[in-house]
């Protein structure tokens, strides 16, 4: 009788360590799932505050140097992009603006003719999710299409 009193209180602690498990790892997976969310959200919204500044001016842009990690603020009700990494939440989001290319064809290509009305604009976003570093980016060129 003591013997399958242990045998039953070993396969009910398995179980119970085994269903605690899966459910850690499927919390694990839930919050990875919503910080890839998150980060798209944050890709699409750095896209949108960068066309918003060419909007504005082209200046804005082209008056930028290349290569440079640049990291999107809003205030006084504008879009900017400064040297000061800021983070939003656990993210970190930067933009690096670099020059533009045409090929023989007129089309964008990674070497060729320099175009200064076109720019290849990199949307950054990163994060820490224990010791691991995940990161998201987006790429796009933008012209200046007001001049």
């Amino acid at each position: 009788m003591l013997i399958e009193a242990i045998v039953v209180v070993s396969v009910i602690i398995i179980s119970i360590l085994s269903a605690l498990s899966v459910t850690q790892k499927s919390i694990s997976l839930a919050r990875q799932s919503l910080h890839q969310s998150q980060a798209a959200f944050l890709l699409e919204e750095g896209a949108e505050a960068v066309r918003i500044m060419r909007d504005n001016a082209w200046s804005n842009i082209s008056s930028l140097t290349l290569s440079t990690d640049y990291y999107p603020a809003f205030s006084a009700g504008t879009w900017t992009l400064s040297l000061t990494p800021s983070q939003v939440g656990i993210f970190t989001r930067k933009v690096v603006i670099s020059s533009a290319y045409r090929d023989a064809n007129q089309n964008l290509a990674s070497s060729g003719t320099l175009d200064s009305q076109t720019k290849l604009v990199t949307v950054t976003v990163s994060w820490m999710e224990g010791e691991q570093t995940f990161s998201k980016t987006l790429q796009f060129y933008l012209t200046d299409i007001f001049s």
